[in-house]
């Protein structure tokens, strides 16, 4: 079958949606890696630039804001085509499943023997191997959907475990985002607008992605006090606003009274609530015909014959 054809809903649903179901027992391993591995990520006070593609960078993006928020010290989060050069960095961690992204492999090449790395992948059989001055192998966690899911969150997880974030609490909520139905009515919906404030922002721009790669849905995310500033203009009554985290005051009324369908479940661990994102965007996928496993021009890993060369690929690198 050729990627990007469209496909029955029988012939699908054997990977990325068996992958989604089984994050909590993911997120569960990777907390427990979290207690093995910490001699190889970040120490506290340590300034870290942490790198990433497409996925991996919006999972960067959490995370460096959750270190700081815990005090553990300056932490910036970039897209391994981006990372500035001449800035100094006591740790550089890299995000990446298939461990064979071209500008990840560039970033941690140019940094070899200057600046301690450590790479978060999930295929032990990679050049990230050799590249990286440690890894932290989530090989539990990989995927055979084009589509990243479980990696990411697994990733962010383990992440989190190292903060001394409370994973059982997040483990039991992703379950029940599992469990409950998808909000009534999302699925008729043509534009969707997700937001976040703080290091939901990351997982805000990542349910975005999901939504453009898995249903080729009309999908912005903002943080959350940007939506005023513009983008609340594309808003009607076609649209779903969903909010990961706790959504600032009076926001979810004002939408409302666009017309809009308010998506907000604040007492729930933000990281489980992307889980219900992915299931929609896959819903979605498939009432389109479309393959959620092999998305349209995407590929597992984006490898270029020359660094500087753009080209088609994944966001799941």
């Amino acid at each position: 079958m050729l990627r990007g054809q469209p496909i029955t809903e029988g012939a699908f649903m054997q990977f990325v949606t068996e992958e989604i179901a089984s994050q909590p027992a993911c997120w569960r391993q990777a907390a427990t890696l979290a207690r093995t591995a910490s001699g190889v990520l970040p120490r506290e006070g340590e300034r870290v630039a942490v790198i990433g593609c497409g996925t991996s960078w919006f999972m960067a993006q959490s995370y460096a804001v959750l270190r700081e928020a815990a005090g553990h010290g300056e932490t910036d989060a970039f897209p391994a085509s981006e990372f500035p050069a001449g800035r100094r960095y006591d740790r550089v961690v890299a995000l990446t499943r298939s461990g064979t992204t071209t500008e990840v492999l560039a970033r941690l090449s140019d940094l070899r023997g200057r600046t301690p790395t450590v790479a978060v992948t999930a295929d032990p059989k990679t050049p990230v191997m050799d590249l990286a001055d440690e890894v932290v192998v989530l090989e539990f966690a990989d995927e055979r959907s084009v589509v990243q899911t479980r990696f990411a969150t697994s990733a962010l997880t383990l992440l989190r475990a190292h903060l001394g974030a409370d994973v059982d609490a997040a483990v039991a909520d992703a379950e029940q985002a599992l469990a409950e139905p998808l909000p009534d009515g999302a699925t008729e919906r043509r534009q969707f607008t997700f937001l976040g404030t703080g290091w939901t922002v990351g997982l805000a721009n990542e349910a975005a992605l999901k939504m453009r790669e898995a249903s080729l849905s009309w999908t912005e995310s903002y943080p959350a006090m940007e939506y005023r500033h513009g983008p609340m203009s594309i808003t009607d009554a076609s649209s779903v606003v969903w909010f990961l985290g706790t959504p600032p005051p009076d926001l979810p009324e004002e939408v409302r009274r666009l017309g809009a369908m308010v998506v907000t479940k604040p007492e729930r661990d933000p990281l489980a609530e992307l889980i219900r994102a992915q299931r929609l965007a896959v819903e979605i996928g498939v009432s389109k015909g479309l393959n959620p496993d092999q998305p349209r021009n995407l590929t597992r890993s984006v490898i270029l014959s020359d660094a500087t060369t753009h080209d088609k690929g994944a966001s799941t690198s």
